[in-house]
């Protein structure tokens, strides 16, 4: 098969799509003939050498794929040759083949096709495990993401929406702010003229947010936990704006507030199955019912992975981008 290899860690540049050994599916994994992928941010870490893969992992980048299943390995059982799928990956989604474990696949949902099916399973299983499972965002509460552009953000926006919460996003430019409001953010901030905290408080009368799902991390920690609500959670996903910070422990003991962080790639397959399972159960009737949806902005052959990764690092995007064999 061919794959997206990395011989050497640095720009776009250093993706190759090159002839690589099939990979056999082992027992409880299925084999996935791919056809498609997406990128995400995680990616590009790898590409420039400060993001391995967890041991045992395809050495090719990509987290999700979609496709049909080619063969399923020894003991697997509830799906067959043939069917359609998606699946949540440690790694290998650019290829032509990959192997994932049983407990990562998830049907193509009921009336998408194939390819827009690989914008769904990373957003959904990040934005449900941190913002329903660990952060319990409920109904009536305010929520609020940042970079609501991207892809966690444009299905960040949905679900929340779709639970009855009130939900304010962080962007940059109009633009992205109106396909946001399009998706159903009540509260809009652009982050280069305004500042987030004065304006959430602003438009809540003071109280904050309930619920933040943040992905700069060291840059926004003290400000995130300015725009707590009391008893508020912060849920940090991503480090673009670094890894080391400071923060008032005062202001959050009087906010009876809670941060957590969490990763979704080097977790055990377990947990990985009891996410999935639940993206499954409460996820994929409201996209069967058009309550949420996939956004794509746009899709790039795999061969050609080094424009989607420039894509990406520019910005210019609305939702997921897509890589297809």
């Amino acid at each position: 098969m061919h794959a997206i290899t990395i011989p050497v860690p640095g720009g776009p540049e250093a993706l190759v799509w090159a002839e690589v050994p099939d990979p056999v599916p082992g027992a409880g994994e299925v084999l996935v003939e791919v056809v498609a992928s997406a990128v995400n941010r995680a990616d590009l870490l790898q590409r420039q050498g400060f993001y391995d893969p967890p041991p045992g992992a395809s050495p090719y980048p990509g987290l999700e794929c979609s496709g049909r299943i080619a063969a399923l390995g020894p003991g697997v059982s509830g799906w067959a040759v043939g069917d359609e799928v998606c699946a949540l990956l440690a790694g290998g989604g650019y290829a032509e083949k990959v192997c994932v474990p049983v407990g990562q696949l998830l049907p193509v949902p009921d009336g998408m096709d194939v390819v827009t099916a690989a914008a769904l399973p990373e957003v959904t299983a990040t934005v449900w495990s941190n913002v329903f499972m660990v952060a319990h965002l409920r109904p009536g509460e305010t929520f609020l993401v940042h970079g609501g552009g991207s892809g966690i953000g444009t299905m960040a926006v949905q679900l929340a929406k779709a639970v009855g919460a009130r939900v304010a996003v962080t962007a940059g430019g109009r633009d992205k702010l109106e396909r946001c409001r399009e998706l159903g953010a009540d509260i809009l901030i652009d982050y280069r003229e305004q500042d987030f905290v004065e304006e959430l408080h602003k438009v809540t009368g003071g109280v904050g947010a309930d619920v933040v799902l943040d992905i700069v991390g060291a840059k926004y920690l003290q400000r995130n936990i300015d725009a707590l609500a009391v008893n508020g959670r912060l849920a940090i996903i991503g480090l673009q704006g670094g890894r080391k910070s400071e923060i008032d422990l005062g202001k959050l003991l009087a906010k009876r507030a809670a941060v957590t962080a969490t990763s979704l790639r080097g977790r055990p397959l377990a947990e990985k199955a009891a996410i999935v399972a639940a993206v499954r159960e409460h996820v994929w009737p409201l996209i069967a019912g058009g309550r949420v949806r996939a956004v794509v902005d746009r899709t790039v052959p795999m061969r050609d992975a080094a424009a989607a990764h420039r894509v990406l690092e520019e910005s210019v995007h609305v939702g997921k981008v897509l890589l297809t064999t």
